[in-house]
C-alpha cells in the first residue's frame, strides 16, 4: 500500500512524497503473502477493486516496469456446504455485472481444473480465469523503483515516533531520524496500523493475527497449470510454487497478536484438511514455510478513508488477507482523495466511521 500510493502521488505530480518504513520495504506482511491476485469477493466495492488491480498487474511490465512472474491461473473455490453454494452464485451474479468472468462450475469441471484434488462431499465451484498469483517482492521493488525515479522519497530503517497535530491538523511526523513537516498522512501500516494512528488520536480497530504456509518438495505429476484452489469449508488453500506447491489455512485457534515465529500447532489442522481434499499431498515433503500478519477488522473489510477527527490523516490498512492483491487500485484511491478528487473506486462504505452503524462482512475470505 505503501509503494502504491508514493508510486501513483508521485506520477500524478505530487511533490515532497515521503514514505517511511521501519526495516526494508516489503517486510512487514507483504513479503509473507501467498501472492493471490484476484476479483472474487461478495461485497462491490472489493470486486471493483479486485477487478482494477488484476487490470494493473496485467500491465506491470510496462507501469510501473517491472516483471512479476503473473500466472493468470484462475481462483477455484471449492464448495461444500448448500449455503455456501447459494452465497457464490450470489456473488456470481454480481461479479458479472462487474464485468468479472466468474462462473458456477459441477464437481466434475472442477476436478478437471484442480487434478489434485478429492471430490468427497463436493457440491459445485465458483471459478474466475482471470484470478492467479504473482510475486509481491516484485511489486514492491516495481512501484519503489518507479517511485523513486518520479522523485519520492522511500526511507528504509526509519521508525515513526510521533504525529504531532494541533487544532485538528496535523503538524510534522517525528522519526528516530528526525522530523519531517507535513500536512498530511497516510497510514498504510497493515498490522501495526493501531499504533500508528494512536500516535494522531485516531482510533483504527486493528487486529494482527498470525498466518502461516508452507512450501512443499516437488510434486510427481503436477499439472503445469494448477489454479489457485481453495477448499472453502476448512479454508486449506494451495497454488503452484517452482515444482512444489504452496498450501496454508486459517488457524481458528489462534490468538490474535504480533506472533511472528513460526509454530507447529496448526499443522495437524492443515494435515487434517490435506487429507480430506487432497491425500496424495500428504506423502510430499515440506521444504520450508514462514509465519506472516493478518490485519484483521471486525467484519473482515478494509479501512480506507481520512479521519473525521483529524484533518489529513488518510488510512489504507484492515484488509484481512486481500491488501497485497487491491494494491494497485487502493494506490489511486489513496492518491485521488489526497488531491481531493473523486476516487477511481467508491470507497466511502470502507470509513471507519462504518462500525457505529454495524458491521459490513465480506463472505470470500481465506
Amino acid at each position: 500500500m505503501g509503494v502504491s500510493a508514493a508510486f501513483h502521488l508521485a506520477e500524478a505530480g505530487v511533490r515532497d512524497v515521503v514514505l517511511v518504513e521501519r526495516e526494508a520495504l516489503g517486510s512487514g506482511s507483504t513479503a509473507k503473502a501467498a501472492g493471490g491476485v484476484r476479483a472474487q469477493f461478495s461485497d462491490e466495492v472489493n470486486i471493483r477493486l479486485g477487478a482494477r488491480s488484476l487490470e494493473a498487474f496485467a500491465r506491470f511490465r510496462t507501469r510501473p516496469g517491472q516483471e512479476i512472474d503473473l500466472r493468470r491461473v484462475g481462483y477455484l473455490f471449492l464448495l461444500s456446504e448448500p449455503e455456501h453454494v447459494a452465497a457464490f452464485e450470489r456473488n456470481v451474479v454480481a461479479q458479472n455485472a462487474l464485468g468479472v468472468p466468474s462462473r458456477m462450475l459441477d464437481v466434475a469441471q472442477a476436478r478437471r481444473l484442480s487434478p489434485l484434488i478429492s471430490t468427497d462431499g463436493l457440491l459445485a465451484a465458483a471459478y474466475s480465469p482471470d484470478d492467479g498469483h504473482c510475486t509481491p517482492e516484485s511489486v514492491v521493488l516495481g512501484y519503489a523503483t518507479a517511485a523513486r525515479r518520479l522523485g519520492a522519497r522511500l526511507l528504509t530503517g526509519t521508525t515513526v515516533t510521533g504525529i504531532a497535530t494541533s487544532g485538528g491538523e496535523i503538524r510534522a511526523v517525528s522519526t528516530d531520524r528526525g522530523v519531517i513537516a507535513t500536512g498530511a498522512v497516510i497510514c498504510a501500516a497493515g498490522a501495526w496500523s493501531a499504533g500508528v494512528g494512536a500516535l494522531a488520536g485516531v482510533d483504527l480497530p486493528v487486529t494482527p493475527l498470525r498466518r502461516q504456509l508452507v512450501i512443499t518438495g516437488p510434486v510427481p505429476g503436477l499439472p503445469p497449470v494448477v489454479p489457485f484452489t481453495i477448499d472453502f469449508a476448512s479454508t486449506f488453500y494451495f497454488h503452484r510454487e517452482g515444482p512444489g506447491l504452496l498450501m496454508g489455512l486459517s488457524d481458528p485457534a489462534q490468538e490474535p497478536g504480533f506472533h511472528l515465529d513460526r509454530s507447529d500447532e496448526w499443522l495437524p489442522r492443515l494435515a487434517e484438511a490435506i487429507g480430506r481434499r487432497a491425500p496424495s499431498l500428504l506423502d510430499v515433503g515440506v521444504t520450508g514455510g514462514w509465519a506472516g500478519l493478518y490485519e484483521v477488522t471486525p467484519d473482515h473489510n478494509a479501512l480506507i478513508g481520512e479521519s473525521r477527527e483529524v484533518s489529513r490523516f488518510l488510512y489504507a490498512t484492515g484488509f484481512s488477507g486481500h491488501g497485497f492483491l487491491q494494491g494497485p487500485a487502493v494506490g489511486e484511491v489513496l492518491r485521488d482523495l489526497v488531491l481531493g478528487r473523486t476516487p477511481v473506486v467508491d470507497v466511502s462504505a470502507l470509513d471507519v466511521s462504518r462500525f457505529a452503524a454495524g458491521l459490513r462482512p465480506e463472505l470470500n475470505i481465506v
